[in-house]
């Protein structure tokens, strides 16, 4: 149990850390008056949407920390500047930078020059393929489900000007008894999902009778299952059975959808929920959550058949 403990901790601290600075770090930025001129510069983005300023305000922020631009959400939430669907496409809007974001940091550096040009190339562009596809859906979504809203981004309690000292004292103050409460959520769902996992629940997503009904040839079991526990080891072991011949590149591929349909629910569950409970609540959290996690997979559903029908 103590080991239990500790290894939730070691997962958690990192993640509270930062949502502490999203915190505070937005009611900084809520107090110096700064949230009405970050909307403008994400104006061209939302523009044929019919989400609310603050959205574009937090979609600005979610560059340096997604955390922060939730937190920025809740907040308008709480203020009752936003309901629960402008929240819920907000924060599903504000997720989607991360796929642009990984291609810096994960596509070029680690996929492409372990996949090749080509697998490599094809597993970037199915991220932005993705990225796009949800950006489309959240603009149709708004335009059907919300009917505007014409709520500003918060700004501060006065016209006069604080210091950076002063600001921060006022955040900490407003955001120290709500970071608790997340905090404590979060430790909880944390250690729920951790439980879970050591007592074998996610072994539900066993990737072999898939594999099996795709008629995957043996040979790409191993780095199949491998992706599915960690994408990095599945895609070091793809790289060498392409090189070599063993698999041909659109075998790879097929590979690397089925893996991350598999892939993408543990996360989720793993990663993702915890964290968007703790902010915004189970109901809430666990829709957001839900809608992201189902459109990526049926990306990557509809590209598999593709796959599949070039080698049928």
């Amino acid at each position: 149990m103590i080991e239990l403990f500790l290894s939730v901790l070691d997962f958690a601290l990192p993640v509270l850390v930062m949502i502490f600075v999203g915190l505070v770090g937005t009611s900084v930025l809520v107090e110096l008056g700064l949230m009405q001129k970050f909307s403008k510069l994400a104006s061209p983005v939302f523009a044929y949407t019919n989400l609310p300023e603050t959205c574009a305000s937090s979609f600005v922020v979610v560059i340096g920390s997604a955390d922060a631009a939730n937190s920025m959400l809740l907040q308008a939430k709480k203020e009752n500047c936003i309901n629960d669907r402008e929240v819920l496409l907000c924060s599903m809007m504000n997720a989607t930078p991360a796929y642009f974001r990984e291609l810096f940091t994960y596509q070029i550096p680690i996929v492409l020059p372990a996949l090749g040009l080509v697998v490599g190339g094809f597993y970037s562009l199915v991220f932005v393929f993705t990225a796009v596809v949800k950006v489309l859906l959240i603009a149709v979504a708004s335009r059907i489900f919300l009917k505007g809203n014409s709520c500003k981004a918060p700004e501060t309690r006065s016209r006069e000007k604080v210091s950076l000292k002063t600001a921060f004292e006022r955040a900490f103050r407003k955001e120290f008894r709500l970071f608790l409460k997340i905090a404590g959520i979060y430790l909880i769902a944390t250690t729920v999902i951790f439980i879970l996992q050591e007592k074998g629940a996610f072994e539900i997503f066993s990737v072999l009778p898939l594999a099996e009904l795709f008629k995957i040839p043996p040979e790409t079991i191993v780095p199949l299952t491998s992706y599915v526990a960690s994408p990095i080891l599945g895609i070091s072991l793809l790289g060498p059975m392409i090189h070599s011949g063993e698999m041909t590149e659109v075998q790879a591929m097929i590979v690397l959808m089925l893996g991350s349909m598999f892939m993408l629910p543990i996360f989720a569950i793993r990663s993702q929920l915890p964290r968007k409970v703790a902010i915004f609540g189970t109901r809430l959290g666990v829709q957001i959550v839900a809608y992201s996690t189902s459109i990526s997979i049926l990306v990557r559903f509809a590209i598999l058949l593709i796959l599949l029908s070039m080698v049928s």
